[in-house]
């Protein structure tokens, strides 16, 4: 996704958040939303952003909305990427209830391991090609539960004024995952693939991210 947007002309900053990717070795019970929401906050104030068009994908949709509360002067778009789109003092488990058997396995009492691959079409969060399910399967880790127990903060009214997209990944979806309907004003797209379409359908993907930026 990188290089396809950066081809565009654009800055692409693409932030681990605590206990993924290049931070793995820093999750803990302690992780929640509220260290993911400081992680990227804090790389926006870091870095001296601004107009920043912010995409947060699955249960990054609750991270990008309490960024948004904390620093919405900074920020020009909001896309939730097939995302959980929370209202004020709602937990994950409140946006998509079906998450709540995820705790319930938890390993340890605090940490969610991946999930299993499942037959076509749902594969690995929709991604079904065998040397790219081997790749995405190297690079999961574990979900800390705290994640999904903590509400989020949208009470700055100045957060609402931030234009919106949603895109929506519409094959292949598991029993159980429901959506929201999208307040009227707020600009929907589709996408004729799986739930990681970032890995899937990246071309595609890449032009209604520009589309957002436009």
């Amino acid at each position: 996704m990188i290089p396809l947007l950066e081809s565009a002309g654009h800055r692409v900053l693409a932030p681990s958040l605590t206990g993924y990717g290049d931070k793995a070795h820093l999750l803990g019970p302690e992780v929640g939303l509220s260290t993911h929401i400081d992680d990227v906050a804090g790389l926006i104030e870091d870095e001296r952003l601004h107009d920043v068009v912010l995409v947060g994908h699955s249960y990054a949709g609750m991270v990008v909305s309490g960024v948004a509360n904390r620093a919405p002067e900074s920020i020009a778009h909001l896309v939730f990427l097939d995302a959980m789109v929370p209202e004020d003092g709602e937990t994950a488990v409140d946006v998509l209830p079906v998450t709540k058997q995820l705790i319930d396995v938890a390993v340890d009492g605090w940490r969610v391991p991946p999930m299993p691959e499942q037959p076509p079409p749902l594969g690995l969060f929709g991604v079904t090609d065998p040397d790219d399910v081997a790749w995405l399967r190297s690079m999961l880790s574990d979900h800390p539960v705290r994640c999904l127990q903590e509400p989020v903060r949208l009470d700055n009214p100045a957060a609402r004024t931030i234009p919106r997209t949603h895109i929506h990944c519409v094959s292949g979806r598991p029993a159980g995952i429901t959506r929201r309907p999208v307040p009227a004003g707020e600009r929907v797209r589709e996408l004729p693939t799986g739930h990681d379409c970032m890995i899937t359908t990246p071309v595609e993907l890449a032009g209604l991210l520009l589309e957002a930026v436009q």
